[in-house]
């Protein structure tokens, strides 16, 4: 018989969770992968594809080829290139022959403007991580330490019934005794499920959330829009006509009106502005799910922690507009499952649970436990 009870203690004793490391608090991770992808490639595309642009600039050396005059020197030739490359000014006639000007800087200033899309898209991140990530971060930190606790009461509670029974000389009292515990919910964890209620209530954090991702949206549509109208104004004209008689050599004879001119980088800007709209329409629907996330509940994390005695926040029906902070918080929590220790062992015995033949003899972890340690025999039938 003491064999079977010291058997019973170290198995109780082995399903105790260690003291968590005080690691943990650092491990956490204050994004989820959706948005860590998003300002990967919403910051870094821009970046990247710039700075292939810089470094093809510096090695090519001119941007611009003129075609000057055949009695142009070289000097002359290459004042022409600096000249229009700096005034960028297209010079055509209408279809009734009325001269007409086209300003091309918005080629000059796309690289820089790339820069501007990339700081951008770099704000909603640190809009999460000043605003909401020090509060979430204390959040996930109390509510994985209390249901990591929880668990661990609930099985210190069955080490002190294994004592207990087998100090009682009459089993039967034992037991009653239990019965009426768990009726009068003398098992319930009160602060960890009112904290959770009472982060239904609030909304800060659900508010900066929708708000980065509305912000994202937004500054995603608008660089688009941005592409689109310089591929409708300008991304279709790699050739313009160019005047230099302006200043000292307005009054130049040898010098023609109109000197046509091309722009080198010309097909490294299209590929540039495609490569970069392309992605960001694809990244739309991923922001839109992102945000579309907190309009149903993540039911399967709490309805796992359901094994943990009077925590019902399920069956008590006390989730309600999903579109609070404690959806957030879910979210997070899923994010961080690996730091949820207590996750995978009761994960573990709810599927037991349904495995198990007679599903009423199992109601919380502390049932389960209580059949590990050996006290099936005397337990009673939950009515």
């Amino acid at each position: 018989m003491s064999l079977s009870h010291t058997a019973a203690e170290y198995m109780l004793s082995d399903a105790l969770l260690p003291d968590p490391s005080s690691s943990r608090a650092k491990g956490l991770r204050l994004e989820l992968p959706s948005d860590r992808l998003l300002k990967f490639v919403t910051v870094g595309l821009p970046l990247f594809l710039v700075s292939l642009a810089f470094a093809r600039e510096f090695s090519a050396g001119s941007q611009i080829s003129c075609f000057s005059p055949t009695n142009f020197t070289g000097k002359q030739s290459a004042y022409t290139d600096t000249a229009c490359w700096d005034s960028l000014i297209h010079h055509g006639f209408d279809a009734e022959g009325r001269a007409i000007t086209k300003s091309l800087w918005a080629l000059k200033v796309f690289p820089y403007s790339l820069l501007v899309v990339a700081v951008l898209m770099y704000l909603p991140y640190l809009l999460w991580r000043y605003a909401a990530a020090p509060a979430l971060h204390c959040d996930l930190l109390f509510i994985i330490d209390e249901l990591d606790k929880s668990y661990n009461r609930s099985v210190r509670l069955v080490q002190h019934m294994k004592k207990v029974q087998q100090a009682s000389a009459e089993p039967e009292q034992f037991w009653e005794e239990y019965e009426r515990a768990r009726r009068e919910r003398y098992f319930e964890f009160p602060l960890l499920e009112r904290y959770l209620t009472c982060k239904q209530r609030s909304h800060a954090l659900v508010f900066i959330y929708i708000l980065r991702n509305l912000l994202l949206l937004l500054f995603l549509a608008a660089t688009c829009l941005y592409l689109v109208f310089l591929h409708l104004n300008i991304f279709f004209q790699d050739e313009f006509s160019c005047s230099i008689k302006t200043g000292l050599l307005q009054e130049e004879p040898h010098i023609p009106p109109l000197i046509p001119c091309k722009l080198v980088f010309f097909s490294v800007f299209q590929l540039i502005s495609l490569s970069v709209g392309c992605v960001y329409v694809l990244l739309i629907p991923v922001v839109i799910y992102n945000a579309l996330q907190l309009c149903q509940w993540d039911k399967g994390l709490l309805s796992v922690y359901e094994m943990l005695p009077a925590f019902d926040l399920l069956s008590r029906r006390m989730l309600t507009c999903p579109l609070n902070d404690l959806n957030v918080i879910l979210l997070f929590l899923r994010a961080n499952i690996s730091e949820l220790t207590s996750f995978s062992r009761l994960n573990a015995v709810s599927a037991l649970r349904e495995a198990t033949a007679n599903k009423e003899d199992i109601d919380t972890v502390i049932d389960f436990m209580t059949l590990l340690a050996g006290l099936e025999t005397t337990k009673p039938k939950h009515q």
